[in-house]
């Protein structure tokens, strides 16, 4: 998992209310279905976000990933930003 602190008020403002998060993803990524899927069954309180039907938030995705358009990228409530991390990363990361 990569761990940034972005900008998180750069473009548009989809952070997320504590104890939830963005997930930016897109229709054909399976990591992205994998993990939506994942905090739906466990119940953690998510916004998806997906960046070809919402291209204005690419940008935001680029802006934390060094240039590439990498997802899942979750935005968590403190504007920082984890890359493809796995349900107990998110869990541990909304419970500290």
């Amino acid at each position: 998992m990569s761990d940034v602190t972005p900008a998180a008020t750069d473009g548009p403002d989809l952070r997320p209310g504590t104890g939830s998060v963005t997930v930016f993803t897109t229709s054909w990524c399976g990591y992205c279905r994998r993990l939506t899927s994942q905090l739906d069954r466990d119940g953690v309180p998510f916004t998806e976000v997906d960046i070809e039907a919402n291209p204005e938030h690419a940008d935001w995705v680029e802006s934390v990933n060094g240039g590439n358009r990498t997802v899942p990228t979750v935005l968590f409530a403190d504007g920082s930003a984890a890359t493809n991390p796995s349900l107990t990363e998110v869990r541990a990361r909304l419970s500290a």
